[in-house]
């Protein structure tokens, strides 16, 4: 698997299985050469597998025979009501691809990675249905576009595909499945999730500099010394350090209170077959 492109912000570790491909992407201190593997997030409900879910139908209307219902969608979950489709994993899969930071996918079971995908959106479904309580009006459009210019900047196939310019950038996302728009309506999802997570988990969070010191010397030294490094002073990345333990903290958290918003809440997920209740 490539390593993950390690950038800053809890957007970059809180993929909790929320919008981003793994469960949780605790940030490293940068360690030359190598860095630590991720263990892989487990999943919880259905089993991988490629059998299709349960089919969405237009009703059948008068004078049409039975059985000749247009085809919809697929339901594979229901959140407290909210719906989760074949096309929204679809959806997920595609975007996930479309980032140019995380973990290569290549030679993964296509159903384990339908799963995980599943997993995100009930996720993702919970923590939207928290945030609509505590609407942010802060998530702009100038502010999603802004986001969308950076990416343009760093997914790898852009070069191939001069996403500098709106052709290639309409034909990259094609590429992909995507229109703009979708992409800005995805991407708002996003930034909202991530806005939450960072105002109820992460303000007032103390990282104390005798923990600094703990990772510097438990975590950090021994990295360097397997690889014949010389490590910096702890001065000089006390702040990286501090970042990486706010993260992790936060992701504990936000761990906790999803499993309990599981627990609190109605969740059916749809195996093959399976008519929704």
């Amino acid at each position: 698997m490539r390593q993950a492109v390690q950038i800053g912000g809890v957007g970059a570790v809180i993929a909790v299985a929320v919008m981003l491909p793994a469960c949780v992407r605790a940030q490293q201190v940068p360690v030359p050469a190598s860095s630590a593997a991720q263990a892989p997030a487990k999943t919880a409900g259905r089993a991988p597998t490629d059998a299709p879910p349960t089919k969405v139908t237009m009703p059948v209307l008068p004078g049409m025979a039975a059985g000749q219902g247009a085809e919809l969608d697929r339901v594979v979950a229901i959140v407290n009501g909210d719906l989760i489709l074949d096309s929204d994993v679809d959806q997920d899969l595609r975007l996930d691809a479309l980032e140019p930071y995380g973990e290569s996918n290549a030679g993964r079971a296509k159903g384990e990675l339908r799963t995980e995908a599943i997993e995100r959106l009930i996720n993702r479904a919970l923590i939207l249905q928290q945030a609509k309580l505590q609407p942010d009006e802060s998530i702009t459009d100038a502010a999603v576009n802004q986001e969308l210019d950076a990416l343009r900047k760093n997914i790898p196939d852009c070069k191939q595909y001069d996403c500098q310019t709106q052709a290639g950038w309409d034909k990259l996302l094609a590429s992909y499945g995507f229109t703009e728009v979708e992409l800005q309506q995805r991407w708002r999802q996003r930034m909202i999730v991530l806005a939450f997570i960072e105002q109820r988990f992460r303000m007032g969070i103390k990282i104390s500099q005798a923990e600094i010191q703990t990772y510097y010397t438990k975590t950090l030294l021994p990295q360097y010394a397997q690889r014949h490094v010389t490590p910096p002073p702890v001065e000089a990345i006390s702040d990286r350090i501090q970042e990486v333990l706010l993260e992790q903290r936060v992701s504990s958290m936000l761990n906790d209170w999803l499993q309990s918003l599981r627990a609190q809440g109605s969740i059916v997920l749809l195996h093959p077959g399976e008519d929704a209740p």
